[in-house]
């Protein structure tokens, strides 16, 4: 089942001038910004498109000090750029299941 929504993009993987991929939340009802996943690798154009759209995160950024998985099941740990959560992305989005049903 694929479907379209919008994402908020709170981190990225690589440099912030050439971001790999987007780490992404929604906000919850009480106004937390909640990880939601991550995009598969950018390609080039989408990379440059949102380089120039993204900012540094300031001091209070919701997921200061969080780590983030490097995929399902993997103990390694992603290195990421916190940017501040203001740009909205539409993505589109498959829902994947393990083996256990997660």
């Amino acid at each position: 089942m694929r479907e379209t929504t919008e994402a908020i993009v709170g981190a990225i993987t690589g440099p912030l001038a050439a971001p790999s991929s987007l780490l992404l939340g929604r906000y919850d009802d009480d106004g937390h910004l909640e990880y939601t996943g991550s995009t598969t690798t950018l390609v080039q154009a989408a990379s440059s498109t949102v380089a120039g759209l993204l900012a540094s995160a300031r001091r209070g950024h919701p997921w200061m000090g969080w780590s983030f998985s490097a995929g399902w099941g993997s103990r390694e740990t992603l290195d990421v750029t916190l940017v501040e959560p203001k740009l909205v992305v539409e993505v589109g989005v498959d829902v994947a299941r393990d083996a256990s049903g997660r």
